[in-house]
């Protein structure tokens, strides 16, 4: 069982990955993998989450929990026997928690030698790459126009011919 989030790019069961991909790209991958709906899976998520809705939610085999602060996603993750454990990013869990940081971490971890653990995040904070340092895997993936900005020239300036302000050419004689 693996999930795809890009073609080519797999995440294997046995490892712990710290995951920064859109929030399109991330519902599209879990609902593009079938074998989801015959293994357990259980979403955490916090205070608020932004795939939860976009999940095919017709598995039997899914489990969706919450955690309100740090301990509770810690005694989530220690006592899951899931095949998948997709954790969505709450930075919020850790306000006035700072000590519990690494322990979760360490329970990722842990849960990653037996399970896929997916900690997710679509824009990541201090708390998120703390956390990933423990990770096997660390997968990023920008939008099109996060590589490639769009660079706009304003009509006046294409039309007179005149540059931008900081724009330098080399000129050829």
């Amino acid at each position: 069982m693996q999930i795809e989030i890009r073609k080519g790019l797999a995440l294997q069961p046995g490892t712990f990955a710290a995951v920064v991909v859109p929030e399109k790209a991330m519902a599209a991958a879990l609902n593009s993998t079938t074998d989801l709906k015959r293994f357990l899976f259980l979403y955490v998520g916090g205070n608020y989450s932004r795939i939860l809705s976009c999940l095919d939610r017709t598995s039997k085999n899914l489990e969706v929990r919450r955690a309100f602060t740090a301990h509770q996603l810690f005694t989530i993750l220690r006592e899951t026997g899931h095949t998948v454990i997709f954790v969505e990013h709450d930075p919020e869990l850790f306000d006035g928690a700072a000590a519990m940081v690494e322990p979760v971490a360490g329970a990722l971890a842990d849960a990653g030698r037996e399970s896929l653990v997916i900690l997710y995040s679509p824009v990541p904070d201090r708390t998120f790459f703390a956390l990933a340092r423990r990770a096997g895997r660390f997968v990023e993936i920008c939008t099109e126009e996060e590589l490639h900005p769009p660079y706009h020239i304003p009509r006046s300036a294409r039309e007179s011919g005149m540059r931008p302000a900081g724009q330098r050419t080399l000129e050829v004689s």
